[in-house]
């Protein structure tokens, strides 16, 4: 069986506690430790760290502490404990990056077209929160906050992201150019796939479940683009270590 590393070891006690926490104290942890979108008034500094120990459920943080387990083990070993928390930090870190831009590539122009009719943020979430009637509102502005526009201004602003999925994406795509020929399968596509071949392959289709909101694998409410961060920035750094020549003797 594959021993579990030392780095590897930490981060599964600490998402542990926090999920164990998160059963005891709901509300408040995910208000507090989930990243929530930047406008939104639950934001905090800390919470793009502490998102990726928090996670939604038990399937979700048994699937991600499978694959820390799997795949970081021999990631850690090749790398050592500091180069490999290196590289799951910045990949979480990544995801947050991609996630919140493509969250805001959604929310401006949304955010535009009600300033566009008068509404304010404030007003709308009055009238969402059932503060304040539509009286005395325009029809235009009514009509608006039914619309996909306010939708779509809703799914950003409310949104909130948990789990070490981005870190664990950094170390899948860190682990597929250490060991581009080993073979790697889905549990719902349990066909055999060189690394260099699968992990391409699960960006390729959180792309498209990103931009389609077509789910192939993952719940419907995955951040997707997170997925994609993270694998994007674990290859650049194993990319630039490699170029570099850096732990040559033991994986190049």
């Amino acid at each position: 069986m594959l021993r579990i590393t030392e780095a590897v070891k930490h981060i599964l006690i600490i998402n542990v506690l926090f999920f164990l926490a998160t059963q005891l104290y709901a509300e408040q942890m995910y208000q507090w430790f989930s990243l929530w979108f930047p406008k939104n008034e639950n934001f905090g500094l800390w919470q793009i760290v502490t998102h990726m120990f928090m996670h939604g459920g038990i399937a979700h943080i048994g699937f991600n502490m499978f694959a820390l387990w799997m795949f970081g083990g021999p990631v850690e070993q090749a790398l050592g404990k500091n180069r490999f928390l290196f590289v799951y930090f910045s990949a979480g870190l990544g995801a947050v990056l991609f996630q919140l831009a493509f969250y805001y590539f959604s929310f401006l122009p949304a955010q535009e077209a009600l300033l566009n009719v008068g509404l304010t943020e404030d007003m709308v979430m009055d009238v969402v929160n059932s503060r304040q009637f539509t009286e005395g509102l325009s029809d235009v502005q009514k009509n608006m906050l039914n619309s996909q526009t306010t939708a779509t201004y809703l799914d950003a602003y409310l949104a909130r992201m948990v789990g070490a999925s981005g870190c664990i994406m950094g170390i899948l795509a860190a682990f597929g150019m250490m060991n581009p020929e080993a073979k790697l399968m889905l549990i719902f596509l349990p066909i055999p796939i060189k690394a260099k071949y699968f992990i391409p392959g699960i960006i390729l289709l959180d792309v498209i479940s990103a931009i389609t909101g077509q789910s192939f694998f993952s719940p419907s409410n995955t951040a997707y683009m997170a997925h994609v961060g993270g694998a994007v920035v674990g290859f650049l750094i194993m990319w630039y270590w490699k170029k570099n020549q850096f732990n040559k003797n033991r994986w190049d």
